[in-house]
């Protein structure tokens, strides 16, 4: 069982920590369980049960009726909801529900129904990175068990491989990206979607895969013709020296254009050369690739 913080369901629901204490005193549908020193937690049943009242009385429903309802007639009224936006929101919630009882099964039928209807892009857009951002910060903050972690990225993970593999362009571009992540970096999933992309478009891509010594790509740069490096950094290791990787991309990418997206991204805008381009968001990287 996984312990969250009053930050935790705000960060996963949007509802503010002083709504959520406010909801406490006044209805019965959620109350905190305590530490030994009169702390504040939740188990996984409140967090699922903050997600549903929250996706309701975001979408016109009062809490005062909220809270006369039972269990299914919530389930009724969630899935009853028709706009886009408390869709998608839905669906995030199933995942992140799914993911916290380890109900993997339910997990990927989640993912599954959502490709079968609107293909693996959009679930990519739509679903899995903003979910992946929603629960982004329990991951660094340790509030989901890595073993939660690793076999739901996993699943993501061959959800993408599947779309990069069913790419099928009749119109090849002829250029060739290198995608690799650094030492130190395991987080693939933003850089498989790079791929995905790319291939979509149809761009040649090398794909080195995830903690590459920089040396490793310039040795591939100077055997094969590479038009653009790129790398998408997710998370930073604690030894990452941002100014020592630009050092070392300088020496050994012997002028090739370079992309950066992700973290990173955020962190380095005003140290790079002319040769970098920086793209500090999704939309950015896929304004970047229609362009192609």
């Amino acid at each position: 069982m996984n312990e969250f913080t009053i930050k935790d369901l705000e960060n996963l629901s949007g509802i503010k920590a002083h709504t959520i204490r406010i909801w406490e005193q006044r209805y019965t549908f959620i109350k905190p369980h305590r530490t030994g020193t009169n702390i504040r937690f939740y188990t996984n049943e409140e967090l699922k049960t903050i997600l549903n009242i929250a996706l309701l009385n975001k979408n016109g429903f009062k809490i005062s009726h909220i809270d006369k309802m039972d269990n299914s007639e919530i389930t009724e009224k969630i899935v009853a909801l028709n706009y886009v936006e408390a869709q998608q929101e839905r669906i995030i919630n199933d995942l992140i529900k799914a993911m916290i009882d380890l109900d993997l099964d339910g997990f990927e039928t989640v993912l599954d129904s959502f490709i079968l209807a609107k293909g693996i892009e959009k679930t990519i857009t739509f679903i899995i990175f903003p979910f992946l951002n929603k629960i982004g910060i329990l991951w660094q903050t340790n509030k989901i068990n890595p073993a939660q972690e690793h076999l739901v990225t996993n699943i993501l993970r061959q959800k993408i491989i599947v779309g990069i593999e069913n790419c099928n362009v009749v119109l090849a571009k002829n250029k060739t990206y290198l995608l690799f992540l650094p030492e130190g970096e395991f987080h693939e999933l933003g850089l498989l979607f790079v791929y995905y992309l790319l291939k979509n478009k149809g761009v040649k891509v090398v794909y080195l895969g995830a903690n590459v010594p920089i040396k490793d790509v310039g040795y591939i740069i100077n055997i094969k013709p590479i038009d653009v490096v790129y790398t998408h950094i997710t998370s930073q290791a604690s030894n990452f020296n941002t100014d020592r990787f630009l050092r070392l991309m300088d020496q050994h990418t012997n002028n090739k254009k370079i992309v950066l997206s992700g973290l990173l991204a955020q962190s380095i805008k005003k140290k790079v050369n002319t040769n970098y381009e920086v793209k500090q968001s999704l939309n950015e990287v896929m304004d970047y690739i229609s362009t192609i």
